[in-house]
């Protein structure tokens, strides 16, 4: 339906049909099934569409100030294209710029949905989302080496299905973990996600947004069970031994306990000195130090990563303007590829400097922006945006992380809605 006309001349009121909920909440809600069946994230593209579709089909679509530097980076990752050089590259570039393209239009979703998808509502779902990936992370604790071959592998083609990333969709794992390898480490939750560090990242993303939703069901029922849930969550947590994930972690809290003590709420300081006492206990008790500390001493991830790092920016230097279109192998035995161990260096190799910079500068734009926000909902989705803008150096974001930021920055970035799903008709300059 079209956006009806203002109600009187000169008027910045505009009444409007109020978008859907139910493809946002299919996103989250449903990810077991999306998982089980192997699609994941991947089904996102298709409920994408639908948003796609409602947006337009409804008319009237508002644009942020500053979207552009966003819009501006998905043309120049769609221009490196001309750097790959394969037929398996073309399929992940293919793959990755839908993906792009649908945490675009999720943004565009939320931004302009706010009758329906209320702040209090999307806080709701993502916060089942929570809960989801952390009854994966306890899956992946009990049963470390549970693999599961999804419907997924029975109807895509074998040219398809022989790609690497592919066969990781179809057989989905709930750890990581090699029994077999040569340096003896525990096992790591992974589900629902394919890696640990997609499950540390969207996790330490999750809590703030979770924290925030506790204080708009005060009084109610759920807070009790969802705050118990909280200490119950730190045992997969903890067990990831996901350094990534404890640093962005501490650095939410460190940032939400000085902006507190800026503004003077000593009552919400001590609820956060009090959950803060609460991890400390946890990480006394369950056995994360040492595990922690054989896991260090026995792999050299952490110089393997300082390598890898310096490879992607050397080798950025030989393609500067637009990279290489995909990750490629490294030049050293047994490495990983270059491009896959953070989301700056993925950017950076695949789409080169001026990529890089669209991208983290979108991301440092949305957080500036949201630093205003004062209301504990704000307060959180700034918080998780500074998260992202940390664990993008060394997580890759696709695609959970970089949804749940698009989703923060479109919630502090949105008109006020008024009653009876009235909009203040702001519409945002792109620059």
């Amino acid at each position: 339906m079209r956006a009806l006309a203002p109600a009187r001349p000169g008027s910045d009121v505009v009444l409007r049909q109020p978008l859907p909920r139910w493809p946002f909440a299919a996103m989250f809600v449903l990810f077991p099934a999306w998982w089980l069946l192997g699609l994941g994230e991947a089904v996102w593209i298709a409920l994408a569409t639908v948003m796609l579709f409602l947006l337009v089909r409804r008319g009237g679509i508002s644009f942020p100030r500053g979207l552009a530097i966003w819009l501006f980076f998905l043309v120049w990752m769609g221009i490196s294209v001309i750097g790959i050089d394969t037929g398996d590259r073309l399929v992940g570039f293919a793959y990755r710029a839908l993906l792009y393209l649908s945490v675009t239009i999720i943004f565009l979703y939320v931004y302009n949905a706010g009758a329906s998808l209320t702040t209090r509502y999307v806080l709701g779902v993502l916060t089942v989302f929570w809960l989801v990936i952390v009854a994966g992370g306890y899956i992946g604790v009990i049963f470390p080496l549970l693999s599961i071959h999804t419907p997924l592998g029975l109807v895509l083609p074998a040219p398809i299905s022989s790609n690497e990333m592919v066969q990781d969709m179809i057989v989905r794992r709930v750890s990581q973990y090699n029994p077999d390898g040569w340096a003896k480490l525990d096992p790591r939750p992974s589900a629902p996600f394919l890696y640990t560090n997609g499950w540390g990242n969207a996790y330490s993303m999750l809590l703030p947004i979770v924290i925030a939703y506790l204080v708009e069901v005060r009084g109610e029922r759920r807070f009790w069970w969802l705050l118990l849930a909280i200490p119950v969550s730190l045992v997969p947590a903890f067990l990831t031994l996901n350094r990534g994930m404890f640093l962005g972690l501490g650095l939410a809290l460190v940032y939400v306990a000085v902006r507190l003590v800026i503004r003077g709420n000593g009552k919400a300081l001590l609820g956060l000195l009090a959950l803060a006492a609460v991890v400390a206990v946890a990480f006394a008790t369950l056995p994360i130090a040492e595990r922690l500390t054989h896991r260090i001493t026995a792999s050299s991830s952490t110089e393997d990563r300082a390598n890898l790092y310096q490879e992607a920016f050397d080798r950025t230097l030989d393609s500067p303007w637009l990279g290489y279109g995909a990750p490629r192998p490294s030049e050293k035995d047994d490495a990983p590829s270059v491009g896959t161990q953070g989301q700056i260096w993925m950017v950076m190799f695949s789409h080169g400097f001026p990529g890089v910079v669209l991208f983290m500068g979108w991301l440092a734009w949305a957080y500036i922006r949201s630093i205003r926000e004062r209301d504990p909902a704000g307060l959180a989705l700034n918080t998780v945006l500074l998260v992202v803008l940390v664990e993008s150096l060394y997580y890759g974001i696709m695609t959970a992380g970089l949804a749940i930021a698009m989703i923060a920055a479109a919630l502090t970035m949105r008109p006020d809605v008024l009653p009876s799903g009235l909009h203040k008709h702001r519409l945002g300059r792109f620059v």
